[in-house]
């Protein structure tokens, strides 16, 4: 093994195309090494240097409290640390709820006395999660650990937690409790940044405050509480600032458990200020946050009163009514409606035009340093999808290479300058919070200006993207040549825990100038979560991948294949972080669409988005991949999306190809004379049309079946042909094009995959003699462009040092070659109807988004045409997707409809819990309850197209009749074969 890993390593060095980093090459699932033994870069205790030999972080024996791709990487840097004494801590829904899903970090660690259970990681409400911390300590004691490793999810941001961690003498690998305390908390964070002068979004921090000085108005009411609920307040209560003493009192309470303010007191609080803040800003939406979500949870965007009909006063009163409910479906969603629970919401103004962006920055609690930024606008669901590294490096010298007079050089400028506001801000409000371990500032970036949001007081998701562009240098004060360097952000949280004041401010030093990141979901062609699925197969990363999948690609030891893996669904729908590099922003995409072509998964009942980031991934490679794409743009590119499909579902692609060999048959037979020749020319038309069927419609059909391919296919092709009125002019060989698209669509000849999945070898046998023919015609031509060659096709008159007998076999040569090839021009044309080409970037960089694709009715409708309704009956309503169901907005409240009731269309029906968001469905159609079929209404698992209800609706549905859509579909392809051929 070792010898071919040496060959693998001197390949990889002589073409410089492979990942090699202190760390691992390739992936974290299969290890190759420059050197056998574990990397020397972590093993700080056996270096030279006694200075560096101090910062040794063995004595370290950590319990890791979370999942996913986190808990497999730090399990990695903890072995290549030399930390050897390390658990898991395993949840219910984690590894044995479902069949076969075992978490798969379980295939590398199978020591018994290292793998730790608990029925959930967070508990459903405050006692459960105060029983759970308490659970998490003991286990940790009781199994010698001393630490407490939390990750990027569940109890990372608890304060509660390292509050308890700290007092049990255990150490807590990330920001200390104060840090959480104060940064942690959306609502204390902001208070902070004010003071900090950090710029933050205009809103109401202090809403459960408000909301007890409703019921206690003044001083003296306030002492009454107090007194009442054995709660102290000091100073001059009655003179003084009221939301100061408010707070104080909610805070006492909390710790004692108390309810000081009820949910529905504080969803009426938000209906009043949300009132009041539209005064002020009547033509934006509010956003809705809570102050312990994350990931996009406990947030929703209340739409402005323009939005509705009516006088002023009915459009506001009409707005003002959903805050309630939304406020009561976040407070459910991040778990803070139980007794006791800090119930605060943030209110704040929207920024429509949002570009989301964070600041990487670590600090030991005396200095800060920053790392860049990342932008993570490619986002839905408040879901980050697609994740690129920004630094001042890479800005300056992308502005180095700019025009003079362009306007994406001022763009450039204006983002370098923010850039460094935003780590200025980071450092500063870094420091003001005590920071000593690895947090994340994020800003929201609108135009030339932008504003904090919050601080992640844990390492993110895609801290793998800052470390592919920075390393940190920590060096000697006494002798600079004395250092070591770190390139993993989780080993520096463990320094950090083990050393912090004793490590000097480090020097961070530009690895790769640029990066990016995909998340691979769980979802389905619209990106709606899609719980559970099965994977089968994977293929093997591929040159420069970074692919963290949290162990699903460990290869069974004995067998060396791939094992098979079920997805749980409970936490959130992510598989596997894939993650590239490159010299600069251009080549870092360039290199994650190798890797997406690339890629096959497959499993039973799996669907993910790969498809989706391949499509998007070339669209930016078509446009500019400095697009500054805002966190609004993903919608209205499903919406293009969706009605690519949708027309292209009117499109019959068997019937198209015979109709065009009618109509190119007829073409050339009008041109012939002779009838032996004419009878000659039938024979060869259809004979090469029979021929080629299959090499012409294989990958055809494959875009037409899956519209984020076809997506990607018209922004791949977008530059190789220009419209002449309706015609479409290919200024490159359709032939060449069609070889493109079979390699696009990673379709190329190979012989260890089924013929199915790639072109079948006569079919390649007949694409490479074309190829061939062309590459020595082009020869002879000296090398002129294929709209001059295809004109000189056209004449009798034959090209210099072709004979004239020849060049009649020449020509037929061509015709026999673009024979049938004209089908691909339909899809160009359907993607001018659907105004495909509309959607662009702008010379400022800003993309143009048509504004028929911001409407709410053609988005919904689109994402219907993407992933059908499952299929039902006229008389019940199934579930639209797996999940957890949820009758009713919280167990105090009515269902949303029982029996007997009646519905219109729109109404709220139930709400479905699938990858830890609640999506609440509305009646496709108005009717009345005849029965509801789930006998547990609050929190009963459903699987997709399980009836729900039995209905009666108001109106009969008729069936579509088959053969008038068939007829349909044939009228207009007829149409477009014509508008092809004309």
């Amino acid at each position: 093994l070792l010898s071919r890993v040496d060959v693998v390593i001197k390949l990889c060095k002589k073409n410089r195309n492979i990942e090699i980093t202190g760390r691992y090459l390739v992936t974290n699932t299969c290890v190759y090494t420059e050197n056998p033994e574990i990397h020397k870069d972590r093993q700080l205790y056996t270096h030279a240097s006694s200075w560096v030999r101090q910062f040794d972080c063995r004595s370290l024996r950590p319990l890791i409290i979370c999942r996913g791709p986190v808990r497999k990487e730090a399990m990695d840097v903890f072995e290549e640390m030399g930390i050897t004494h390390y658990g898991i801590l395993l949840s219910e829904k984690d590894s044995i709820v479902y069949a076969q899903a075992l978490a798969p970090e379980l295939r590398q660690l199978n020591d018994p006395n290292r793998i730790h259970r608990v029925p959930d990681y967070t508990g459903v409400d405050k006692a459960e999660r105060t029983q759970r911390i308490g659970q998490i300590i003991r286990i940790a004691v009781e199994n010698d650990y001393n630490a407490i490793f939390a990750g990027y999810g569940f109890m990372a941001e608890d304060e509660e937690l390292v509050s308890a961690i700290e007092k049990s003498q255990l150490t807590f690998i990330g920001p200390c409790s104060r840090t959480v305390r104060q940064a942690g908390q959306k609502d204390e964070a902001k208070r902070t940044a004010l003071k900090c002068e950090v710029s933050v979004t205009p809103g109401i921090d202090e809403l459960t405050a408000l909301a007890l000085i409703r019921k206690y108005p003044d001083g003296q009411a306030l002492e009454a509480c107090a007194r009442e609920h054995d709660l102290s307040l000091k100073g001059d209560v009655i003179n003084s600032d009221l939301v100061l003493f408010a707070n104080e009192l909610l805070s006492q309470s909390y710790q004692l458990g108390l309810d000081l303010v009820s949910v529905e007191d504080v969803a009426e609080e938000a209906k009043e200020q949300v009132g009041k803040f539209w005064l002020k800003f009547p033509d934006n939406r509010i956003r809705l946050k809570a102050i312990g979500g994350g990931g996009g949870k406990g947030q929703r965007i209340l739409p402005a009163p323009a939005s509705y009909s009516g006088s002023d006063s009915e459009r506001l009163e009409a707005a003002c009514e959903k805050a309630p409910i939304f406020i009561r479906e976040i407070l459910q969603e991040v778990k803070a409606n139980g007794v006791g629970d800090n119930k605060n919401v943030l209110i704040e103004l929207n920024i429509e035009t949002t570009r989301h962006q964070e600041i990487q920055v670590l600090g030991n609690g005396e200095w800060c340093i920053t790392l860049g930024a990342r932008d993570c606008s490619l986002q839905m669901h408040e879901q980050k999808l697609v994740e690129i590294s920004q630094t001042q490096e890479e800005l300056a010298a992308s502005i180095a290479n700019e025009p003079g007079d362009s306007g994406a050089l001022v763009a450039l400028e204006n983002d370098l300058k923010i850039l460094k506001q935003m780590e200025d801000e980071a450092a500063k409000f870094g420091k003001a919070v005590g920071l000593d371990s690895v947090s994340t500032f994020e800003c929201i970036v609108d135009r030339n200006q932008h504003f904090f949001m919050e601080m992640n007081t844990r390492i993110q998701v895609e801290h793998r993207v800052t470390e592919l562009v920075y390393r940190l240098r920590f060096e000697n004060p006494d002798d600079k040549d004395d250092y070591f360097e770190v390139e993993s952000l989780v080993e520096m949280m463990c320094l950090l825990a083990q050393h912090k004041e004793k490590l000097p401010k480090p020097v961070r030093i530009p690895r790769y100038p640029a990066s990016v990141e995909i998340r691979l979901n769980a979802t389905n062609q619209a990106l709606r979560p899609h719980a559970g699925g099965q994977i089968k197969f994977w293929s093997e990363p591929v040159s420069g991948e970074i692919r963290d999948d949290q162990g699903i690609c460990f290869k069974n030891p004995d067998t060396k294949s791939f094992m098979k893996y079920t997805l749980a669904g409970a936490y959130d729908s992510n598989i596997a972080l894939l993650l590239t590099y490159g010299d600069d922003r251009l080549a870092a995409y360039q290199n994650m669409l190798e890797v997406l072509r690339q890629s096959r998964i497959s499993g039973e009942n799996l669907q993910t988005n790969l498809e989706f980031h391949y499509g998007i991934v070339s669209w930016l490679l078509s446009e500019s991949v400095r697009a500054k794409s805002t966190t609004q743009f993903v919608v209205p590119y499903l919406t293009l999306v969706g009605l690519l499909k949708q027309q292209v579902n009117n499109f019959d692609v068997q019937y198209a190809y015979a109709q065009l060999g009618k109509v190119l048959e007829q073409r050339h037979l009008n041109q012939l004379t002779d009838q032996f020749d004419v009878k000659k020319m039938r024979v060869s038309i259809a004979s090469t049309l029979a021929t080629k069927r299959s090499l012409i419609l294989k990958p055809f059909e494959m875009l037409v079946n899956k519209p984020h391919l076809l997506s990607g296919w018209l922004s791949m092709t977008k530059g190789d042909f220009e419209f002449e009125n309706d015609k479409v002019v290919w200024k490159r060989n359709p032939l060449q094009v069609l070889s493109d698209t079979y390699h696009f669509l990673n379709m190329d000849l190979r012989l260890d995959i089924p013929a199915a999945q790639c072109i079948w070898a006569h079919d390649n046998d007949v694409l490479q003699e074309g190829l061939a023919f062309y590459q020595h015609l082009d020869d002879m031509a000296g090398g002129i462009d294929y709209v001059e060659l295809s004109n000189k096709l056209e004449e009798t008159t034959p090209i210099e040092g072709i004979f004239p007998a020849k060049w009649q076999q020449v020509r037929s040569a061509h015709l026999g070659f673009q024979l049938g090839l004209e089908i691909y021009d339909a899809l160009i044309h359907i993607a001018k109807e659907v105004g495909f080409y509309d959607l662009k970037v702008e010379a400022d960089l800003a993309p143009s988004i048509p504004e028929r694709l911001k409407d709410e009715k053609l988005q919904n409708e689109m994402a219907k045409v993407l992933v059908p309704p499952p299929a039902t009956k006229a008389d019940e309503i199934v579930a639209t997707c797996g999940g957890m169901f949820y009758g009713q907005e919280t167990p105090d409240h009515p269902p949303f409809i029982k029996e007997g009731d009646h519905f219109e269309k729109g109404q709220p029906l139930y709400i479905v819990e699938v990858m830890k968001m609640f999506n609440k469905v509305c009646a496709p159609f108005s009717g009345t309850v005849d029965k509801v079929l789930i006998e547990n209404p609050f929190g009963e698992i459903v699987k997709q197209g399980q009836p729900l209800f039995k209905v009666t609706p108001d109106e009969r549905f008729v069936e579509a009749d088959p053969k008038e859509e068939s007829d349909q579909r044939k009228k207009y392809t007829n149409s477009l074969i014509q508008t092809i051929l004309a």
